[in-house]
């Protein structure tokens, strides 16, 4: 940005245009997000269940993304005594909001 905003306007200019042509030129296929595959959650689920029933729920998510928020609420519960069904409420929460960036429905509708 430094160097763009050190350059004369007119070059400003052509760099956004070159910019907008490479951007229109490039532009990245659409990728088909499969749609979640909802499994009923049982009566009396565990929380390791749980996480496998959404793992299979979304199973086009990368894992490895929510495996931050996941493990800390995996250690509420084994740690600290949080409440399952508070927990999978919440782990839900995470599969559901993971998906709906991945597939581009995040935006405010």
């Amino acid at each position: 940005m430094r160097l763009f905003r050190d350059l004369p306007e007119e070059q400003q200019r052509a760099l956004l245009a070159f910019a907008r042509f490479l951007a229109s030129e490039s532009e990245a296929p659409v990728r088909e997000i499969p749609e979640p595959e909802p499994i009923p959650r049982p009566e009396g689920e565990s929380v390791v269940k749980a996480m496998k029933r959404l793992s299979a729920t979304y199973h086009m998510l990368d894992k490895s993304k929510l495996l931050n928020e996941t493990s800390t609420l995996m250690a509420q519960h084994v740690m600290q005594g949080r409440a399952a069904h508070e927990v999978i409420d919440e782990l839900e929460v995470v599969f559901e909001m993971h998906y709906r960036r991945l597939a581009g429905k995040d935006e405010a509708e």
